[in-house]
């Protein structure tokens, strides 16, 4: 019982660490990239849709990215979302037919904006980490008549370790993102 606490909460806090991970990837560093624009929700007939699933994504060059949507019609919506994300901070162009994307060269105080918004995802990451800690501090405590306190100390510092260790898998993704971003 207690190993099934720890692992779960041990699989819990990994896909903490690979959300952290996608939401890094969410925010630019000076280069075309299609990850961008995973979470860009796009009005689709009424209804939000993931960007990913209306349109092909192209790279010709490092800072260019060409989007071309499967429904011609939605080229419009597609076009107003980017402009509404507020992390892109692009201005894309249409001919009818592809939205195409320059990314801008980052000046120093938008490098700076970014590694806070990256701050922030690690933070809430953090957050999530010590939540599932907590929950699975909780179900070991509703053990407590089944098994021994020594065993329960036991599985309560390895959890401590297993939360020591998530939440520095987030930080040495903060890491290498923010030096990304600081890189010029």
């Amino acid at each position: 019982m207690i190993s099934d606490v720890l692992a779960s909460a041990k699989e819990k806090m990994a896909q903490s660490i690979e959300v952290a991970k996608d939401d890094f990837q969410t925010v630019s560093a000076g280069r075309a990239n299609p990850a961008l624009f995973q979470r860009l929700n796009v009005e689709y007939y009424g209804t939000p849709t993931p960007l990913m699933q209306l349109a092909s994504f192209q790279q010709p060059e490092a800072r260019v990215l060409v989007i071309t949507p499967f429904d011609k019609s939605a080229l419009k919506e597609i076009e107003r979302a980017i402009v509404n994300a507020p992390h892109l901070g692009v201005t894309p162009s249409n001919d009818g037919q592809i939205v195409r994307i320059t990314m801008p060269e980052l000046t120093a105080e938008r490098r700076k904006d970014y590694v806070k918004i990256v701050k922030d995802k690690a933070e809430q990451a953090r957050v999530a980490i010590r939540n599932v800690r907590r929950q699975a501090m909780t179900d070991l405590d509703k053990l407590t008549g089944e098994v021994g306190d020594d065993e329960i100390a036991r599985a309560e510092k390895e959890l401590e370790q297993i939360t020591k260790q998530a939440i520095e898998g987030v930080d040495e993704a903060l890491k290498k993102k923010e030096a990304e971003l600081l890189e010029v």
